[in-house]
């Protein structure tokens, strides 16, 4: 098959580290990009993608930020949807009962109430400054602003993040997106739209979801995974992930994106 575009995820999939791609990543993305549109698609926010961009040299080409919620091609917004108010105050409300903190982010903003070690973890591996607000406040100023949420990551720990995702599941499911990122987050995005929705919006009048070929690890890359060309799962990607690929490469930690791309797509 003659793909036309590659599409990743970042955390868990293409990054080698927990923050960058290595060296061998770089050298076969260049390889095939001048045959390839190379789409990063993930859960992050802008500016905590553009600069993995920059790194691959892929700057000209779109992003996928906070799992579809947002498109740019550089300073061009191309989509965008939000968590309505009133899903973020019930939200708020539902995670202040059981001690559980808000990240909240709407385009390059991402606010949080106080700091903590998960905090400081999305800043070094992010690259990204939240700005400290009280939830409530920033809950009054998006209101008055008349915007929303792109993404909201709920931080807690297992216990606390056990109890509140299936109440949240049981309120929101028809209406929102929730996925846990691991055993302490819940990430939470509109349902209208995924990762798979973001990348046929981004293609062409000569290309298809059929000449896509995607990696990924987690379940919010399953549909994208599912639906493309050639989906295919990195070797750490969670049982499910794996059961719906069409292919099995190496770990994250052991360049399996680019191993892959060295052994299969031959330019």
């Amino acid at each position: 098959m003659d793909y036309k575009i590659l599409c990743s995820d970042l955390d868990g999939t293409l990054l080698t580290y927990k923050d960058n791609v290595s060296d061998f990543t770089i050298s076969e993305i260049k390889r095939i990009k001048e045959h390839l549109r190379i789409i990063l698609v993930s859960a992050r926010m802008p500016q905590s993608m553009t600069y993995i961009q920059k790194n691959l040299g892929i700057e000209n080409e779109p992003i996928i930020c906070y799992n579809g919620a947002l498109v740019l091609h550089g300073s061009k917004e191309l989509f965008s949807t939000y968590i309505n108010m009133e899903q973020i105050t019930s939200i708020y409300e539902m995670a202040d009962k059981v001690g559980i903190q808000l990240g909240l982010y709407s385009n390059r903003e991402w606010y949080v109430q106080t700091d903590s070690e998960r905090v400081q973890k999305e800043i070094k591996y992010t690259k990204t400054l939240p700005i400290y607000r009280n939830t409530g406040e920033t809950i009054a100023d998006w209101t008055n602003r008349k915007t929303g949420a792109h993404k909201i990551m709920l931080m807690g720990n297992k216990e606390n993040t056990d109890g509140l995702f299936p109440l949240l599941q049981n309120k929101f499911s028809k209406t929102l997106n929730l996925y846990r990122s691991n055993d302490t987050l819940i990430e939470i995005a509109p349902k209208t739209v995924s990762k798979l929705t973001a990348i046929q919006l981004l293609l062409q009048e000569h290309e298809s979801l059929s000449e896509v070929i995607a990696f990924g690890d987690n379940y919010n890359d399953m549909e994208m995974l599912e639906n493309v060309g050639l989906g295919i799962a990195v070797g750490n990607a969670r049982e499910e992930v794996k059961q719906i690929a069409k292919a099995i490469t190496l770990e994250n930690t052991q360049d399996g994106v680019a191993h892959y791309l060295k052994r299969h797509i031959l330019i």
